[in-house]
C-alpha cells in the first residue's frame, strides 16, 4: 500500500516581467519531479492545450517549452509549495503549505489567474484568493486522469486563456 510522504516544491515558477497571465496546477506529480518541470508526464495534455490556443507547435524540451511560455506571456506555477502526497494524487493530499505568489504578482502585470483542474482551483480559494484580494478561474484539468475531456474539448475551455491574453 502506497504512503504519505511529506514533499516539498523541487523547482521554482516560471515567469518574467512580460507575464500577462498565471496558469496554476496543484503539486508536480511523480513525473514532473522526476524531470524537475511543469507537466512532465507524457499522457498530461497541457502542453497540447498550450500550443493549441497560443497557435505554436507542440513543445518537447523543457527549452521549448519555457520559450513557448515566455514568449506567450504566460507564467506557470502551483498552488502548493508543500503537503504531504500519496504519489500523485491529488486527491490524496492533505497538510499544505500554499506557495507565495506574490513573487509573481509583485513582479509581473498579471491581468488573470487559472487554475488547471478542480484541486488547484479549490487550492487557491482555501489558501490564497483572500490574502491576494483575487479571484482564478477554474480551467478542466490537463491530467491524463481527466478522461472526461478530449484534447479537443480541453482547447475548446482553454481558449479562454487565449482571449485574456489577447485582452
Amino acid at each position: 500500500m502506497a504512503e504519505y510522504r511529506t514533499l516539498t516544491h523541487t523547482f521554482g515558477p516560471l515567469f518574467d516581467e512580460e507575464s500577462r497571465i498565471l496558469i496554476l496546477g496543484s503539486f508536480p506529480s511523480v513525473k514532473s519531479r522526476e524531470a524537475n518541470f511543469f507537466y512532465g508526464h507524457p499522457q498530461n495534455r497541457f502542453w497540447k492545450v498550450i500550443a493549441a490556443i497560443t497557435d505554436n507547435p507542440v513543445p518537447c524540451t523543457i527549452d521549448e517549452k519555457k520559450a513557448l511560455l515566455h514568449g506567450s506571456h504566460i507564467a506557470l506555477w502551483d498552488t502548493i509549495w508543500q503537503c504531504d502526497i500519496i504519489g500523485s494524487s491529488d486527491s490524496s493530499i492533505r497538510n499544505v503549505t500554499p506557495t507565495d505568489l506574490t513573487v509573481i504578482l509583485n513582479y509581473a502585470p498579471i491581468r488573470q489567474i487559472f487554475c488547471n483542474g478542480a484541486a488547484s482551483a479549490d487550492l487557491f480559494h482555501k489558501y490564497q484568493e483572500q490574502t491576494l484580494g483575487r479571484s482564478a478561474i477554474r480551467l478542466p484539468s490537463t491530467s491524463p486522469a481527466n478522461a472526461a475531456y478530449s484534447v479537443e474539448k480541453l482547447v475548446q475551455q482553454w481558449q479562454i486563456v487565449k482571449q485574456a491574453l489577447s485582452g
